[in-house]
């Protein structure tokens, strides 16, 4: 099969059809029509086999992650999916990995709204790129620079889980459906990143961990925090492989959590708890924003845990 046959049997009309998309897949570019008052929001990831999944991964699962990771950042931002590029790097022309690649990345693109509208195919180690394009009001995107003291952390549902999934299967253990589902096809919260607008002052997807990811809100901000360990949310299995080992690195820097984290005025916790009750999905406030810098974990001894280890790095600093 051709790199073209490959591309018009399977990427052509990927996605629910838009009427902002003027010219899609087949042609050297996209033509695409930004409405007015809307400013674009723009992601890109890449997902490598043995770096971010497993080569015997159900490549379905692989191309629901591919594109789930970008939406997440999309929903950090507050945006609305519009549209997907695709540049897939395979080491064969091999049309059931492909069909069944396709046939997850559709179903999330449907379940969204978000059309594949352009790419690239080319023959090397297997390897998937995806970029993404949401709108966002002018003016109301969520930043990660908008946290002030006072203000309250919250965490969208159960951290850890991902990353539990990921050591048992390093370690050759059985896994939980759940949970290998949560490392597997991870869920963005678009809808909450959308209901946030307004009242978040500042917010991260949970991509790399907690630790990580909180901090740079931090950094951003120029502000410090405060996190109780104890109100963190975590599933039964996670809590006790936390109680079992004394290992808070689990929860706080497995990475590939794919929540939000998300900073409040208190002056707007009432309208996100209406906004929790809508979408029906939990919630949880977890700690602080506080003048200074730096960021306190409080154990539920009342020590101040000293993480060494804040979240995924490609290229970490061995010296």
């Amino acid at each position: 099969m051709s790199e073209f046959d490959l591309i018009r049997r399977h990427f052509s009309a990927l996605g629910p059809a838009r009427s902002d998309v003027l010219l899609g897949v087949g042609d050297d570019c996209a033509l695409l029509d930004l409405p007015a008052g809307q400013s674009l929001a723009v992601s890109i990831d890449t997902f490598a086999a043995g770096s971010h999944f497993f080569p015997d991964c159900d490549p379905a699962h692989v191309g629901h992650k591919a594109l789930a990771v970008g939406l997440s950042d999309l929903a950090a931002m507050g945006a609305d999916p519009a549209w997907s590029t695709l540049a897939l790097t395979l080491p064969s022309a091999d049309e059931d990995w492909v069909r069944a690649f396709g046939r997850g990345f559709a179903a999330l693109s449907h379940a969204h709204g978000i059309r594949l509208v352009g790419g690239d195919t080319t023959r090397g180690p297997l390897s998937v790129t995806v970029q993404v394009h949401g709108f966002v009001p002018a003016g109301e995107a969520i930043r990660r620079g908008g946290a002030r003291p006072g203000d309250l952390i919250f965490v969208s549902g159960t951290l850890g889980d991902a990353g539990l999934a990921l050591r048992r299967m390093r370690d050759g253990a059985a896994v939980e459906p759940e949970l290998r589902m949560r490392l597997e096809c991870p869920e963005p919260r678009v809808a909450l990143g959308q209901g946030l607008r307004g009242i978040a002052s500042a917010m991260i997807d949970l991509s790399d961990g907690l630790a990580g990811d909180l901090g740079h809100i931090l950094q951003a901000s120029g502000v410090g925090a405060e996190v109780d360990l104890a109100r963190l949310p975590l599933n039964a299995m996670v809590a006790s492989a936390v109680a079992d080992s004394g290992d808070w690195s689990l929860p706080l820097a497995s990475g590939d959590d794919y929540e939000l984290c998300f900073c409040i005025p208190p002056a707007h916790v009432d309208a996100l708890h209406r906004l929790a009750g809508r979408l029906e999905y939990p919630l949880s406030a977890i700690g602080s924003i506080r003048a200074g810098s730096g960021l306190l974990w409080h154990l539920p001894s009342g020590d101040i845990l000293d993480i060494q280890r804040t979240g995924f790095d490609h290229f970490p600093d061995r010296s």
